[in-house]
């Protein structure tokens, strides 16, 4: 992320209308965040929470630098990859209170549910269990929050 070529792919993807989606590690959200300072009408889709958590355990520190991104009106999270974070295994409640926060930052219409095809179907996991986790066993969101998490977002950033 902080090759001295970003800074104009940021620039282009603003000019065009295009979204930049870095899959980072928890330790490049500092650039991300140098980057979105930089070029704020650029929309940034972060997949996989940054990928916070795939060491098995979710890092408080490297949240809170996420969910700093949220100052940024043109910067989404794609909430993903359960499979590989947390406990990386369903039903994956381990990775609701993640949820929760990275939510009560962005809203539910900077959040936006991916497939991250074809990983979500590795040996012991399923689509049906990740869109479980959104749709079924999270209390503090409406129906109205899921369906933008499940579509609504990724229609508005990518389809709009």
């Amino acid at each position: 992320m902080d090759d001295p070529g970003m800074p104009k792919l940021w620039q282009t993807a603003a000019d065009e209308g295009l979204a930049v989606c870095p899959l980072i590690n928890p330790g490049d959200i500092q650039y991300v965040d140098a980057l979105c300072k930089k070029h704020p009408d650029t929309t940034v889709v972060v997949d996989h929470f940054a990928r916070i958590g795939v060491s098995g355990k979710i890092e408080r520190d490297s949240l809170k630098q996420l969910c700093r991104l949220a100052r940024f009106p043109n910067t989404h999270v794609k909430t993903s990859a359960f499979y590989a974070l947390g406990k990386k295994q369903p039903p994956y409640d381990d990775l609701i209170p993640m949820i929760k926060q990275v939510t009560e930052h962005f809203g539910p219409e900077r959040l936006m549910w991916a497939s991250d095809c074809p990983y979500q179907v590795d040996e012991g996991h399923s689509y049906e269990a990740s869109i479980a986790l959104i749709r079924d066993r999270i209390d503090f969101l409406s129906a109205s929050d899921k369906q933008w998490l499940l579509k609504g977002t990724a229609e508005n950033v990518f389809f709009a």
